[in-house]
C-alpha cells in the first residue's frame, strides 16, 4: 500500500545531512557545556587554596555595586 506523504511530514521530518548537522551542534553544545563545567570546577579548586582573594575579590564586586546603586 502506497504511503501518502504530505508537506507537513515532509518538514517535520529533516533529510539525513540537516539531521546530522543538528545532531552535531547539540554534541558541540554539550561538550561546551561539559567543558565550561569543568574550567569552573577548577576556578574553583584553585580559588580554595587562596580563601582571602575569594572575600577581597567579593568586597571589591560589592563596593562597585554600591557605588552603580547610589
Amino acid at each position: 500500500m502506497p504511503r501518502i506523504f504530505d508537506d507537513a511530514q515532509l518538514h517535520d521530518q529533516p533529510d539525513a545531512k540537516t539531521r546530522r548537522k543538528l545532531q552535531d551542534q547539540r554534541r558541540m553544545a554539550y561538550r561546551r557545556a561539559i567543558e565550561h563545567y569543568a574550567e569552573q570546577c577548577q576556578l574553583q579548586r584553585e580559588l580554595a587554596d587562596f580563601p582571602e582573594l575569594v572575600s577581597a575579590g567579593y568586597l571589591q564586586h560589592a563596593e562597585r555595586s554600591s557605588r552603580r546603586a547610589a
